[in-house]
């Protein structure tokens, strides 16, 4: 007997892809095509997602995944992508300006702009969401200082994963995970703050109605069905901003923290109770968003990691290419004691030249060898996930048992073990790389009537771990 399957369309900055999960969590089938932004029109180093082109990628993914498994097992689908984007709509949800992207340099200028009305310490301390170049609160500053006709005369603002649920049932909506990336929101009521939004002119009811994850946001249309390759009729479920649910998908529960390692590497928790950002002092890449279940907040901080040691691996092995640069590079530093012969490195990389602290490289001598070097790296951004998980600690009101590890970084064993000894905790890692779909599917079978909560979704998935120990 064939299994029930659920799928979620994941729109990421590289790839986009179609994922089809089954009720055991199991990947049934998956397809996936490239992803690129576009120049636009107005200028062509401003950069904007080309939204049609994106969802009939989508489409054409969905397609591959039914040859697979066939429509008949399909009981829903849900769309999942990176947060803050989404674009001007008219009253029949359809875009007047191109959907500007979290890479487009225009937002680092008008995000100098904010002071003009706010105080930006406030913003912090009121929608939890630090200061980023792409927030959303910035590209609405653009829009009001650049295009204020379009302002005037948009119906309103969808979020990107709303744009393609709305292309699924004509159901105008903003998914909640979306929005509480934005810094336009309340992060203590999980709503829009009226008060950050009257300084640019704009009422709530700008934004169409917010969906929780897990919520039947519509029914396929007969014709994106066709384009698809599913059956018409089957639940659009609500989920949204990718992070959130590779939180959830990797089996965490409230009070426990996950790691994403990756090119960046971004730690979130799930708790129920914040503390006062204000008395926190957060620092620069903190950010507290809403967590997939309403009610619950994931606290996170976000830094370059897996970058810099690609840094070192161009600067030092320049004779090595594709895997074998890592695998050299840690059987190197496998044998370099720790604390690593006096070599230390600041991996704080992602600095402007008038800032305070920038990347560094110190204790080198004439025996210096690049091992130390490389497990310099990987001790100091093991420190530097120590201090972030303190911060979160304290943000949060918890104290971490273990850590869950997943993303690319977690095939590197050696700085799993760092890791794990710096912390003092175990590190468990997830063996299933599609920790966004998981999450995001286990919302979909809820909403689609296949299980009774997230939980009991989870519950029934088959999440298989490595669990690393301190001083192993």
């Amino acid at each position: 007997m064939r299994q029930d399957v659920v799928i979620v369309l994941d729109c990421g900055a590289t790839n986009v892809r179609a994922i089809a999960i089954d009720t055991r969590g199991h990947v049934a089938a998956k397809a996936a095509r490239p992803n690129a932004t576009s120049p636009s029109i107005e200028n062509t180093s401003w950069l904007v997602w080309p939204l049609d082109d994106l969802f009939k990628k989508l489409c054409l993914c969905c397609q591959d995944v039914v040859q697979t498994v066939s429509p008949e097992q399909v009981k829903g689908i849900t769309v999942t992508t990176f947060g803050v984007d989404g674009g001007l709509v008219d009253n029949n949800g359809e875009l007047i300006y191109p959907v500007i992207s979290w890479k487009c340099p225009r937002s680092s200028t008008f995000m100098q702009h904010l002071e003009r009305y706010f105080n930006p310490e406030e913003v912090v301390v009121r929608t939890g969401v630090g200061h980023f170049a792409f927030n959303t609160l910035n590209k609405l500053i653009w829009f009001k200082e650049n295009r204020p006709e379009l302002l005037t005369s948009a119906c309103g603002w969808m979020f990107i994963s709303s744009l393609f649920t709305h292309k699924l049932t004509g159901r105008m909506t903003n998914d909640a995970t979306m929005a509480g990336t934005a810094q336009l929101t309340d992060l203590n009521t999980q709503s829009f703050s009226k008060t950050i939004l009257s300084a640019l002119g704009i009422s709530t009811s700008f934004f169409p109605e917010l969906v929780q994850a897990g919520e039947v946001i519509g029914l396929l249309l007969p014709k994106p069905a066709e384009t698809l390759g599913l059956q018409p009729g089957i639940p659009v479920i609500s989920a949204g901003h990718d992070t959130q649910f590779a939180v959830f998908g990797s089996g965490a529960s409230e009070d426990q923290p996950v790691l994403s390692s990756g090119s960046w590497e971004i730690l979130m928790a799930r708790t129920r109770k914040i503390s006062s950002l204000s008395s926190n002092s957060p620092g620069n890449g903190f950010t507290c968003e809403w967590d997939a279940q309403k009610g619950c907040y994931n606290p996170g901080v976000q830094w370059l990691a897996s970058a810099v040691l690609e840094w070192i691996g161009r600067q030092f092995y320049p004779e090595l290419e594709g895997s074998e640069k890592y695998t050299g590079m840690i059987h190197e530093a496998s044998s370099v004691p720790p604390g690593c012969n006096g070599v230390s490195v600041n991996p704080d990389f992602l600095t402007g030249e008038n800032d305070k602290t920038c990347g560094a490289i110190s204790g080198l001598t004439l025996n210096t060898q690049r091992g130390s070097i490389y497990r310099a790296a990987l001790e100091g951004l093991s420190g530097k996930l120590k201090a972030s998980l303190q911060l979160l600690e304290q943000v949060g009101n918890f104290s971490a048992a273990e850590l869950i590890l997943v993303g690319g970084g977690s095939k590197n064993q050696l700085w799993n073990q760092i890791k794990a000894d710096t912390l003092q905790i175990p590190i468990k890692v997830l063996r299933e790389a599609d920790t966004t779909a998981l999450g995001a599917s286990m919302f979909t079978m809820t909403g689609a009537g296949l299980f009774e909560s997230p939980e009991s979704a989870r519950a029934a998935f088959d999440l298989k771990y490595q669990t690393i120990y301190p001083g192993r």
